[in-house]
């Protein structure tokens, strides 16, 4: 069975940092890119950052770049998103995400700089929450 386990999130002041961590298994996750979305109360589902599955080209949506950085440790099927300068708009869940055509979980077309992608997003995700 696939799955994706998110953690790190918690609650942090305007300015400070986290760093998220998704557990991946079931899945060849080295072959893999992986992106990270998130979705704050009453909005849509967002894009945050992509990353190749060799680490080599990293991609992210303007209102995180320059403050959030994407990595990946293949040999630990781990997937990290780094949070710098943290924001009260970067409140939300935050969600890893794979590459998936599955219907049953439920996803979202990204399009990084290489085409339309499908991503499913299926763990539990981990709240971030940005609050003086």
């Amino acid at each position: 069975e696939e799955q994706l386990v998110e953690s790190g999130g918690g609650l942090v002041q305007p300015g400070g940092s986290l760093r998220l961590s998704c557990a991946a298994s079931g899945f060849t996750f080295r072959i893999n890119t992986m992106s990270w979305v998130r979705q704050a109360p009453g909005k849509a589902l967002e894009w945050v950052a992509t990353i190749s599955s060799d680490d080599r080209y990293t991609y992210y949506a303007g209102s995180v770049k320059g403050r959030f950085t994407i990595s990946r440790d293949n040999a630990v099927n781990t997937l990290y998103l780094q949070l710098n300068s943290l924001k009260t708009e970067d409140t939300a869940m935050y969600y890893c995400a794979k590459p998936s055509l599955d219907p049953v979980k439920p996803g979202i077309m990204i399009n990084y700089g290489l085409g339309p992608t499908r991503f499913a997003y299926w763990g539990q995700g981990t709240q971030v929450t940005v609050s003086s």
